[in-house]
């Protein structure tokens, strides 16, 4: 910590320079964790240092994607708890750059706050860097930006930035997708970080009792459900693209079924997916439920409990459920390809 830096002056516009040397201070336990095979000598300076291994790539490709955890952060709020939105965080971008194969690196984070209170600060990485050691990917800078008068003190807004590697010819690209590929689905924690806006509109979350335990849940409370955090497909997919051939891999968003499974799918072709096979977890269908949302709605909008697709060969289903049961996940069968004579990539049988 620097003991000479200190601005009285700044400090009465309502922000504190010593402030942001104590988070960083508390921040580096959690950070070292993070780190795989890059040794830096301190954290803290003005720019991530990443040691790369090309080892075993001819023609290295860099991934990078970037995403914020969105008005899933006014659950938080709400809550007082600030150590699982960093998971969603990293997730969010992670689960982004696995879709074209490539193996997450690095991660960066942004927190903009209206006042830096060290211990919360340090609470948020500590799950940044959850979310990173899930996705072996290191951390390896950040910023942290106090602005009295933008937010309000008791708040902030988290954004993060991944960058990873993959292979030119193992890029996943769709090209070889055909009639009677099968696509798997890859279940959800719950709603993720997207759609919250309408989520907590229909709940009226900031009016009504969301800590108490509600039946519709199995026990658990509104808020509890509401802030689990994203699931982290990264190991499990690693450990798939190893072994069977994939075609396409769609992160479930904001847009749901609709807006993210034609993403991986070539013009020409269309998944077939019949809702009784959809594992729809129980936030879902008391949320359609308490806001009177159209089903088509709900599937346009939220996850549904698929957090990721991927198609891969007929004759490869069972070798790929295998090996990503054996990593944690309880995948399943959600539909196939078939040809298409129109510009829709996606049925579903509402």
């Amino acid at each position: 910590m620097n003991k000479n830096s200190k601005s009285e002056s700044y400090a009465a516009a309502g922000v504190d320079i010593t402030a942001g040397y104590k988070a960083v201070e508390l921040m580096k336990a959690h950070i070292a964790r993070t780190i795989v095979q890059s040794k830096p000598d301190d954290i803290g300076g003005f720019g991530g240092l990443f040691t790369l291994d090309l080892t075993g790539y001819k023609n290295p490709i860099l991934v990078s994607g970037t995403d914020g955890v969105g008005t899933k952060l006014k659950m938080a709020f709400l809550m007082d708890k600030h150590n699982t939105v960093g998971i969603d965080c990293v997730a969010m971008c992670v689960n982004d750059v696995i879709c074209c194969g490539a193996k997450p690196l690095f991660f960066l984070d942004y927190i903009a706050c209206g006042k830096n209170v060290p211990e919360k600060i340090a609470d948020i990485v500590s799950g940044i860097c959850d979310g990173c050691v899930m996705a072996h990917s290191e951390l390896v800078g950040g910023e942290t930006a106090e602005m009295p008068g933008f937010y309000p003190v008791d708040e902030y807004d988290l954004a993060g930035f991944s960058v990873g590697i993959v292979d030119k010819d193992k890029v996943i690209d769709n090209k070889k997708m055909a009639v009677g590929d099968v696509m798997i689905a890859l279940p959800s924690s719950g709603v993720h970080s997207n759609g919250f806006s309408l989520v907590r509109k229909v709940f009226d979350v900031e009016n009504c009792d969301i800590k108490s335990p509600l039946e519709a849940l199995g026990g658990k409370s509104l808020g509890e459900t509401l802030l689990t955090p994203t699931k982290i497909y990264v190991k499990p997919v690693l450990a798939l693209l190893d072994e069977v051939e994939v075609k396409g891999i769609s992160h479930i968003t904001g847009g749901g079924f609709y807006e993210n499974m034609p993403r991986s799918i070539p013009d020409g072709l269309k998944v077939v997916i019949k809702k009784e096979d959809v594992k729809i977890l129980p936030i879902f269908k008391l949320l359609q439920e308490t806001g009177n949302i159209p089903e088509r709605d709900m599937f346009n909008t939220f996850n549904m409990g698929v957090g990721m697709s991927i198609i891969v060969k007929a004759e490869d289903v069972e070798k790929s459920l295998s090996i990503l049961k054996a990593h944690g996940e309880d995948a399943y069968v959600i539909g196939h390809i078939e040809a298409s004579d129109s510009d829709e990539k996606i049925n579903i049988n509402l």
